[in-house]
């Protein structure tokens, strides 16, 4: 089974870029339950154009945050980085693209709401960039990749704000404030082994601060680490991605 004809072009048009290989872009949105259900002798997915897709997307997404945010250190642009290119931002990316509407899925996968997961559309626009590249080279991947990043990161404007993201911070402000590093504790974990929900609680000592989940065990500390964070600064944290938020340099710190 494949896509229907005009949901491809509408994904083609969506992404600014006409396969020239349909079949390439076929493969880059099957996921494996697909594959495996209609071709179970010989099945082709996404997988191998998802890991090349990985290593596109982190050069391109490093290029432009080089360039879109001068005057920012090594240290600022790698969180800023890390989280545009996260689970989480990703599968934010597939939506924009409605990329959850064309993806192939196993008849069970599609029963327990696959379109949904967060994972399986990071891991499909991942394949869907591999599929590009391949296709129609470097600078097609790179006007695809920097036109949706032009429109998820937010621009900084204040010399004073310094980017971080929430791990990163609670361990600074816990370092200002002469205390012991932040410790984080898997919880519990429930689903496929192709998608997991990690369950994590952040603690300072024996108690703990807050609980929170993600699609890998790195997006569940994350979300717990930002927990804590808006309990101490509210609307003085301004996202400017997923992961990724600026604050005044002088407000971190405990209050």
């Amino acid at each position: 089974m494949s896509p229907d004809k005009k949901k491809l072009e509408r994904l083609e048009k969506a992404v600014g870029y006409v396969f020239k290989d349909r079949g390439l872009l076929t493969k880059a949105l099957t996921h494996s339950s697909h594959a495996n259900e209609t071709r179970p002798d010989c099945p082709e997915d996404n997988e191998l154009l998802e890991f090349l897709g990985d290593s596109v997307i982190g050069l391109i997404t490093a290029e432009f945050t080089l360039s879109a945010f001068p005057g920012r250190n090594e240290g600022e642009l790698s969180k800023l980085k890390a989280s545009a290119t996260s689970t989480l931002a990703l599968a934010q990316l597939a939506r924009t693209i409605k990329l959850d509407k064309v993806i192939l899925l196993g008849k069970g996968e599609e029963k327990c709401g696959g379109r949904k997961k967060v994972s399986i559309l990071a891991d499909a626009f991942e394949a869907l960039v591999g599929a590009v590249y391949i296709d129609g080279g470097f600078e097609a991947a790179r006007r695809f990749i920097c036109g949706l990043l032009k429109s998820s990161l937010k621009p900084i404007k204040s010399e004073s704000l310094t980017i971080s993201n929430s791990k990163s911070a609670l361990q600074e402000i816990c370092q200002k404030a002469g205390l012991q590093a932040p410790a984080y504790r898997l919880v519990s974990e429930k689903g496929p082994a192709h998608d997991r929900i990690f369950i994590v609680e952040v603690r300072l000592g024996e108690k703990v601060l807050a609980k929170s989940n993600g699609a890998s065990k790195k997006s569940a500390e994350q979300a717990a680490a930002e927990k804590v964070l808006k309990a101490f600064f509210g609307r003085k944290i301004k996202k400017i991605s997923p992961e990724a938020f600026v604050i005044e340099a002088e407000d971190l710190i405990l209050p």
